[in-house]
C-alpha cells in the first residue's frame, strides 16, 4: 500500500512540474492547436500536454521499479511490465506524430496494432473460456485482445473533445481500477493505475475550463491514457468471484467512453457523416447544448465514471443474479440516454461540414 501511495504522489509531483514546462515549450516551438470548425475550442492552445502526462507516469513507474525491483519482482513478471511500458511509449509516439503531422485514419489505426501485438506476445491478453472452440483459442483471444485495446484506446481519444473531459474520466476510471486491484491483491494493476491517476490529476489543473484550458493533451496523451486503461481492463482479476460475473467489470468502469463512442457512431451513420473525422456531436457537446457550462460537463463526466466505478466494485462481490440484474439495469439506462440524446432532443446540424457543428 505504501508503494501505491508513493507512486501516486510522485506522478502527481512530476506532472505538476512537467505540464507548465511542456506548455512553455509548445508555445515557443509552435506546437499549437488552432481553432477549427470541427472542434469546440475557439482560441489557439498549447498542444504538448500528452508529453507531460507520459513523462510523469513513465518516469514514476521506472524509478519505482528500479528502487523496489526486489520486492516487486516476486509480485509480477517484469518482462510483462516493461512490454506494457514499451507499448504505451509506441502509442504516445504515434499520437505525437499525429499531433504534428495528422495521419490518415487508417494509418493511425493500423500503427496501433504494433503496441497491441507487443503486449499480447508478453502475455497481456484476454483469455476466454472457449470450450468446443478451444482449437481456435489463441486466434480468438488475439482478435478480442486487439479489438479491445484498439476500441478503448480510440474511445478515450474520441472523448478528448472538450476541456477536462478525457483527463477527468481517466482519473475516475483509474481510481476505480486501483481500488479493485488493491482489494484483490493485484500489484501490477494497482501501480499502473496509481501512476495514471497521479499524472492525470496533475494535468487536470491546467486542462479544466477555469475559465478555459491552457494546454491540451493532444493525441499523444489521449491515446497513451486510453491504451493504459485498456491494459488495466485486461489485467484486472477478481479471483474470489466467478468469471461469468467479473468479465463485465472493466466494461462497466469504462462505460462512459464506450457509450460516447457508440453514440457518435450511431449519430454519424444516421447523418452520413464520417466516423473518423472530428466533430462537436459527442455526448459532452450535447450536455453543453442542454445548458451545462464546460466545467459542469467535465464534472458530470467524472461523476458518471465514478458512479460506474462504484457499481463495478459492487459487481466484484455480487452473486450471479445480482450482477446480471445490475448489468441489465445499466444497459437500460444507457439505451435511454442514447435515445434521449440522439432521438428525443431536437438538434440542428449545420450541413456541409464534416464536424456537423451545432447551430441554432
Amino acid at each position: 500500500m505504501t508503494i501505491i501511495m508513493l507512486i501516486f504522489v510522485m506522478a502527481l509531483f512530476f506532472g505538476s512540474i512537467g505540464t507548465p514546462i511542456a506548455q512553455k515549450f509548445a508555445i515557443k516551438s509552435g506546437f499549437i492547436a488552432l481553432p477549427k470548425n470541427d472542434r469546440s475550442h475557439t482560441t489557439p492552445t498549447a498542444l504538448l500536454g500528452g508529453l507531460a502526462i507520459y513523462a510523469a507516469a513513465i518516469s514514476t513507474l521506472l524509478l519505482i521499479t528500479v528502487f523496489t525491483a526486489i520486492s516487486l519482482g516476486g509480485r509480477f513478471r517484469l518482462s510483462e511490465f516493461f512490454s506494457i511500458l514499451m507499448g504505451a511509449s509506441v502509442v504516445a509516439a504515434i499520437g505525437l506524430w499525429d499531433d504534428n503531422r495528422p495521419l490518415p485514419a487508417w494509418a493511425k489505426l493500423g500503427a496501433q496494432l504494433l503496441p497491441a501485438i507487443i503486449v499480447f506476445l508478453a502475455g497481456v491478453q484476454v483469455s476466454l473460456p472457449l470450450g468446443a472452440l478451444a482449437g481456435w483459442g489463441q486466434f480468438i483471444n488475439f482478435a478480442v485482445t486487439v479489438c479491445w485495446i484498439l476500441f478503448i484506446t480510440n474511445a478515450v481519444n474520441y472523448l478528448d473533445n472538450a476541456d477536462g473531459i478525457a483527463v477527468m474520466t481517466t482519473a475516475a476510471a483509474s481510481a476505480s481500477f486501483m481500488i479493485i486491484a488493491i482489494l484483490n491483491g493485484q500489484q501490477l494493476v494497482s501501480i499502473l493505475a496509481a501512476a495514471i491517476l497521479g499524472a492525470s490529476l496533475s494535468f487536470a489543473r491546467y486542462n479544466l475550463p477555469l475559465p478555459r484550458s491552457s494546454i491540451f493533451m493532444g493525441d499523444s496523451g489521449s491515446l497513451f491514457l486510453g491504451y493504459l486503461l485498456a491494459i488495466l481492463g485486461i489485467k484486472i482479476r477478481i479471483p474470489a468471484n466467478d468469471i461469468q460475473i467479473t468479465w463485465m467489470v472493466p466494461i462497466i468502469v469504462l462505460g462512459f467512453p464506450i457509450f460516447d463512442t457508440v453514440l457518435v457512431f450511431i449519430s454519424r451513420t444516421r447523418r452520413g457523416v464520417s466516423f473518423f473525422r472530428g466533430g462537436v456531436d459527442h455526448s459532452t457537446h450535447r450536455l453543453s447544448r442542454l445548458g451545462l457550462d464546460g466545467l459542469s460537463v467535465a464534472f458530470a463526466a467524472t461523476i458518471i465514471t465514478g458512479a460506474l466505478g462504484l457499481v463495478a466494485i459492487f459487481i466484484t462481490q455480487a452473486t450471479l443474479s445480482e450482477a446480471y440484474t445490475v448489468a441489465i439495469a445499466l444497459l437500460g439506462v444507457g439505451l435511454y440516454a442514447l435515445w434521449r440524446l440522439e432521438f428525443r432532443v431536437s438538434y440542428k446540424f449545420r450541413t456541409g461540414e464534416p464536424g456537423a457543428k451545432f447551430t441554432d
